[in-house]
């Protein structure tokens, strides 16, 4: 693949939206995480908070972000209420400048932990980063999404924890992003078995074509993420699992990348038993309907 189809055009702008509850501690340093990556990497950014009316001050704490980083930063758009994560991104695509949009959870769970550039080519890094003079020394997982877009040329990059290595993944001797195998920190067995049991459910009744189907941390096109989400019917986590469901059926491209899902730093999980009935019921409607 030539090395200018990696490379992260002038007009390239990535959109993160982070959908928040009760993340006033959280929030601050996954601003700064994010913030740095993109910074130190020359890479156009903005951060579109939507906070479902969190009693902790999160919304306060938005503000302030926004002050320190820039309101064209750091967006806060806030709801009456908790409506759903679905209707969370469709709230949040509404106020994206970004050609690419990057969903997350800002509670940590996607850890942003630093990597070494030695796990990505460094003709990959260089090139994707070649808005700025000197690219990072460290960059964090993040940045593996769009150079795993660039090298593929993908609608959608989505994070699987139950991969070793990225997909699709190039002929031997070809660009790749290697991360390491992906992986679960900090859940209990009962966590495991249910997330496990969830997947194996989805892939062989719907077949997406992916590892990692209930994962939330994605890269998007813009615009392909806006076509889905119009077609998109659920609210809750199963929201996550239709939306690459529907991607396949309209002929989008979908790749992976390894990642390691580190359960919350601060804060209570918001999985709840009425979601996981819910994502079993969303199965069944998906394979009715889609």
């Amino acid at each position: 693949m030539p090395q200018q189809s990696l490379k992260a055009s002038a007009g390239d702008k990535y959109s993160v939206i982070l959908p928040t509850y009760n993340e006033r501690k959280n929030l601050p340093v996954i601003v700064w995480l994010l913030a740095k990556t993109f910074e130190s990497n020359g890479i156009a950014w903005e951060i579109i908070v939507v906070d479902d009316a969190s009693p902790d001050g999160t919304q306060e704490v938005a503000r302030q972000l926004a002050g320190i980083y820039g309101e064209d930063k750091v967006v806060l758009k806030p709801r009456a209420g908790k409506l759903g994560l679905g209707t969370a991104y469709v709230h949040g695509l509404n106020f994206c400048s970004g050609n690419f949009v990057i969903i997350m959870d800002a509670d940590f769970s996607h850890h942003a932990s630093i990597s070494p550039v030695s796990r990505v080519p460094s003709t990959a890094l260089t090139t994707f980063c070649s808005q700025s003079s000197s690219p990072s020394s460290s960059i964090t997982r993040l940045l593996f999404y769009p150079i795993q877009q660039k090298l593929h040329n993908l609608d959608i990059v989505t994070g699987t924890r139950y991969s070793s290595r990225p997909s699709p993944f190039p002929p031997s001797g070809g660009p790749s992003v290697g991360l390491g195998p992906g992986g679960v920190y900090g859940w209990d067995l009962k966590r495991k078995l249910v997330s496990r049991g969830a997947n194996f459910l989805a892939d062989t009744v719907l077949m997406p074509g992916v590892s990692d189907l209930t994962g939330s941390f994605r890269l998007y096109r813009r615009e392909v993420l806006r076509d889905i989400i119009t077609r998109c019917t659920s609210k809750g986590y199963v929201f996550q699992m239709e939306i690459i469901v529907r991607a396949r059926s309209l002929g989008y491209t979908v790749g992976e990348v390894p990642i390691t899902f580190v359960d919350r730093i601060y804060g209570e999980s918001k999985l709840s038993g009425s979601e996981i009935v819910g994502y079993a019921k969303g199965v069944g409607q998906l394979w009715w309907g889609v």
